[in-house]
């Protein structure tokens, strides 16, 4: 499985942007998928993932009720939609995804990676 993920950018605080992330190959619906980020001197963060078919959603606290995240599985893509975004939401976004179908998205290790998408909030 290969990742693009893209959508990012400059927004001012308050603002939104809608990331996208194209997966190749067949039978992405049974991956679990999530988003990441990582901004610069900190540690990496699940912000959100989806689990197989069309299974729940988690997301971090920090995120809960302002970012949602959805899958489009004819169109092997997966969202993440942003709204009321903050400066420490600054960071570099990545999707991932593995091969598992229990619905514990938050607990898996990852083992398809995208290039990251880089989201800068200004304040």
């Amino acid at each position: 499985v290969q990742l693009q993920a893209s959508g990012g950018g400059l927004v001012q605080a308050g603002g939104s942007l809608s990331l996208s992330c194209v997966a190749s190959g067949s039978s992405f619906s049974r991956y679990a998928v999530a988003w990441f980020r990582q901004a610069p001197g900190k540690e990496r963060e699940r912000v959100s993932c989806i689990n197989s078919g069309y299974g729940s959603t988690y997301y971090a606290d920090s995120v809960k009720g302002r970012f949602t995240a959805s899958r489009d599985s004819a169109k092997n893509t997966i969202y993440l939609q942003m709204n009321n975004l903050k400066p420490e939401d600054t960071a570099n976004y990545y999707c991932a995804a593995v091969n598992r179908y229990e619905h514990i998205c938050q607990t898996f290790e990852y083992d398809y990676w995208g290039r990251g998408t880089q989201v800068t909030v200004s304040s």
